[in-house]
């Protein structure tokens, strides 16, 4: 009877043993994965915290006008973070010019640091991207992007923060 116990814990054992090791495998040692606490305020405290624009955007599912926003045409090496809780969610590598109007980004940083939701507003239907941390909404993906991932994150300005990479 032990025997037969015995086989089918030490196959599960090992099946979870190498899951877990191959997810760490599958890691790069230099990326982040995200910190999974959730960021959850009022909408008053948000109020207080963000800009009347920055927050019709985060917390309205706003858009802010095409070629208006503070990244559009910012190439400089750094990273952008949520505007909302500071979460890290692109890099500058990552951007790219698109004539769309408002920051292009080919990827996120992983993590699942962005999430995606299907919307139907406007009789269209597009992919929303949200801060995983915040529930923030960013924009939208698309898959119409020119690199070989094939997206293009359109994002608002207003959305996030750049953090200028340091001079070493």
């Amino acid at each position: 009877m032990k025997t037969i116990l015995t086989i089918p814990l030490a196959f599960v054992l090992f099946v979870t043993s190498s899951c877990q090791n191959s997810n760490t495998l599958n890691t790069p040692k230099n990326q982040k994965i995200m910190d999974t606490e959730k960021v959850v305020k009022t909408e008053e405290q948000w109020k207080k915290e963000l800009s009347p624009e920055a927050y019709h955007v985060l917390r309205e599912k706003g858009t802010e006008a095409p070629y208006k926003g503070e990244y559009t045409d910012n190439f400089k090496k750094g990273k952008y973070v949520c505007a909302g809780c500071g979460t890290e969610l692109f890099t500058s590598e990552s951007k790219f010019e698109s004539h769309c109007g408002w920051p292009a980004f080919d990827k996120d940083l992983g993590g699942d640091r962005v999430t995606r939701k299907s919307d139907h507003t406007f009789g269209m239907t597009r992919v929303e991207i949200l801060c995983a941390k915040c529930g923030g909404h960013l924009g939208h993906v698309f898959e119409d992007g020119p690199t070989q991932t094939g997206e293009r994150y359109c994002v608002n300005s207003i959305s996030i923060k750049f953090i200028p990479e340091e001079k070493k």
